[in-house]
């Protein structure tokens, strides 16, 4: 008797444990209690101070409308924006003409509906080899 009591609980702990997985999924794709649309589209995050950080995105849904907080990393590139997420290959070499090195990235992932490019191309200035090594030496000679 003590078995089937002990297997009847375990059950009802399950079933309550799966209820409230498949409930909380629902909230997240249909966007929250009471709602009834399914396809939310949501716009890009907005820091709420500077251009990094914790900030709000703002989803619609036929007229309903909600707010959800987000963050913008800090070293995120303006240029293709923090929910375009790109696979990039190595820098290419240094062009003297120019001093910048190239890089291409591919979309790898697009977040919240965003609207990406599908390559992309980055520059940066070259940094010459001594830079690095005059650091390096620094911290050496000073114990």
């Amino acid at each position: 008797m003590q078995h089937r009591g002990f297997f009847l609980l375990t059950l009802l702990a399950l079933l309550a444990l799966t209820s409230a997985v498949a409930k909380k999924k629902d909230k997240v794709k249909k966007g929250g209690p009471g709602s009834e649309c399914a396809e939310w589209t949501w716009g890009p995050c907005t820091p709420s101070s500077k251009d990094c950080g914790v900030g709000f995105r703002e989803g619609t849904c036929g007229t309903q409308t909600q707010r959800s907080r987000c963050r913008v990393p800090c070293n995120w590139k303006k240029e293709f924006g923090a929910d375009c997420k790109y696979k990039f290959e190595s820098w290419g070499a240094c062009d003297g003409g120019t001093g910048t090195k190239v890089r291409q990235g591919t979309l790898k992932k697009a977040r919240y509906n965003a609207q990406c490019q599908e390559t992309i191309r980055v520059t940066k200035p070259c940094t010459p080899k001594t830079k690095a090594k005059a650091k390096a030496k620094k911290g050496k000679g000073k114990d």
